[in-house]
């Protein structure tokens, strides 16, 4: 049975989460405060928290900067709607999604599910090099990209942001962490040089049934997502 830590200081909306959480086959945990979650999750390592970042102690996204600092599991931000900068300051921080209030079970479970295949990815990606997404195989370390039966031709910096995104199929990136982590810049004004980038691998991907898709989460990053899930985004 996996386990879920549910941290939001909403009484009505803990209850929600945790009976839809249950009926999924959740073993659920509940903390109201900031302090409270992290010492929870020390000592059960849930196998997904749910975040709020609005919490009345401590702000979530420290919440999450803290919790990173031993814990590997998924952590699915809650946020208000339009508040960008808190949601990318959490993503940035090491949340793997998120989910804006207000929102539909629906979507949340969805986010919590692609949350928990990244994981498994991750875990097989430590024992092997190759990734595949549908269609799309990439090798890092080899630093050779397929798609279908043909060789995908792509420049350093292509290749690079590709197997960024295939590492972390699902998760949403952030314009700042992508900045960094292909060009090793924190200058924001670069974001039209990865608009460039992201766009000339979206032609290069093409479209189809087998194909992953690169998908726009407007005002926060990126996000790589695998066939059949081009309407998670």
């Amino acid at each position: 049975m996996p386990t879920a830590l549910i941290v939001e200081d909403d009484a009505v909306l803990i209850e929600l989460l945790a009976g839809t959480l249950r009926s999924r086959g959740f073993e659920v945990m509940e903390a109201g405060l900031g302090r409270a979650a992290l010492l929870v999750a020390s000592e059960t390592e849930p196998d997904v928290i749910i975040l709020d970042l609005g919490l009345p102690d401590v702000d979530g996204a420290e919440v999450c900067r803290q919790l990173r600092r031993w814990y590997r599991n998924p952590i699915v931000v809650l946020s208000a709607d339009g508040d960008e900068d808190r949601k990318v300051a959490a993503l940035e921080l090491g949340a793997d999604d998120y989910v804006t209030k207000p929102f539909s079970m629906r979507e949340l479970l969805a986010r919590i599910n692609v949350a928990l295949r990244h994981r498994e990815v991750l875990d097989r990606a430590s024992s092997s090099s190759t990734i595949r997404v549908g269609d799309l195989e990439i090798d890092a370390v080899g630093h050779v990209a397929r798609l279908g039966d043909e060789p995908l031709v792509l420049p350093r910096k292509e290749f690079a942001l590709l197997a960024e995104l295939v590492r972390n199929q699902g998760r949403v990136l952030t314009h700042g962490t992508l900045l960094h982590r292909v060009w090793q810049t924190s200058d924001l004004q670069k974001t039209s040089t990865l608009r460039v980038h992201i766009n000339a691998l979206r032609r290069k991907l093409g479209e189809g049934p087998g194909r992953p898709a690169i998908v726009t989460e407007a005002g926060v990053g990126y996000r790589l997502v695998g066939p059949g899930s081009h309407d998670h985004s």
